[in-house]
């Protein structure tokens, strides 16, 4: 066990039905950044970082009240019925029924944990925190609140950039006001699109498409099903590993920050009506996009389609 460290806030991380994709994320944070939160938050029980027998032990304090819960972080869907989940040999209901009032914040961290994901695709029970899908009640219900008064807070993706974890974790612990959407995400990284500061975005303003996938070139929108446009996370601002994104390495966006990314039955095309995508970008309205997609496709960038064609 990490034990507690003096002037540190104690982090619990706990996990239900999940890949470990969230922890592998977590994990690999640069150095520097590692640093800074290993300097001011106290790793009490990580299950990638400590031991089965470790938790049972920090459980144990923490249900007696000896030791100090302030962050607890759940990777992985739950189930609102008892004996469905385990983890590390308890039942993940009676771990969150006994914990959520003793942390001060609770953190779902990963799709699976915010909206119950794939898991919840195959099971009724299974939900996230707060949310299944786009339904509020979760786990936890709608109106619940921790001891620090706020809700549960949503680090959506799948995985969650570990950016994104270590910066509201840490904004918390300095006292920070963080400011959420209507799903209960940071507005600080889900207030922006993928699509901002993607640099395909001059190809997506003149409809010059790319036609196949892990090109430099063109956007990846209108033929290959890039949910850049319509997903709420700052991919292009912050990039994974400090170096890429998908769209940078060819791949389209899949939207996996949002509540639907598992109910869409197909990826990488876009559906169409009459040569008009049924789902437009966020903040435009089927008319002005259509009229804007008019106007760019009658003045040709040749420029860009030079580029695209020498690519090929």
């Amino acid at each position: 066990m990490a034990g507690t460290k003096k002037g540190l806030k104690n982090l619990v991380w706990i996990q239900g039905l999940t890949c470990n994709g969230n922890s592998h994320s977590f994990l690999s944070i640069n150095d520097t950044m590692l640093d800074v939160f290993l300097s001011n938050i106290n790793i009490l029980y990580h299950p990638m970082l400590t031991s089965e027998m470790e938790f049972k032990d920090v459980y144990k304090l923490l249900l007696s009240g000896k030791v100090k819960l302030d962050f607890l972080v759940v990777e992985g869907a739950v189930s609102t019925k008892k004996d469905e989940v385990f983890f590390q040999g308890f039942d993940v209901f009676e771990i969150l029924n006994n914990l959520k009032d003793k942390s001060d914040y609770i953190l779902a961290v990963g799709n699976c944990a915010c909206y119950g994901n794939f898991p919840a695709l195959y099971n009724e029970n299974i939900k996230g925190l707060h949310y299944k899908f786009k339904d509020k009640g979760g786990f936890l219900g709608e109106d619940f609140k921790t001891k620090s008064g706020y809700p549960i807070i949503n680090i959506t993706g799948c995985p969650a950039h570990p950016e994104w974890i270590v910066r509201t974790i840490l904004s918390l612990n300095f006292g920070y006001d963080i400011k959420l959407d209507n799903l209960n995400r940071p507005k600080d990284f889900y207030m922006y699109l993928a699509h901002d500061g993607c640099i395909r975005n001059e190809y997506f303003e003149w409809k010059v498409e790319a036609h196949e996938f892990g090109t430099k070139e063109g956007c990846l929108f209108y033929e290959l099903g890039c949910r850049g446009p319509l997903t709420h996370s700052p991919c292009n601002k912050i990039l994974w590993n400090e170096k890429s994104s998908k769209t940078r390495s060819g791949m389209p966006c899949i939207g996996c920050t949002e509540f639907d990314f598992p109910l869409r039955s197909k990826y990488f095309e876009t559906k169409t009506n009459i040569g008009i995508p049924e789902e437009v970008p966020l903040g435009v309205t089927k008319r002005a996009y259509i009229m804007l997609t008019g106007v760019a496709k009658t003045f040709t960038n040749q420029r860009l389609n030079k580029k695209l064609e020498d690519t090929d």
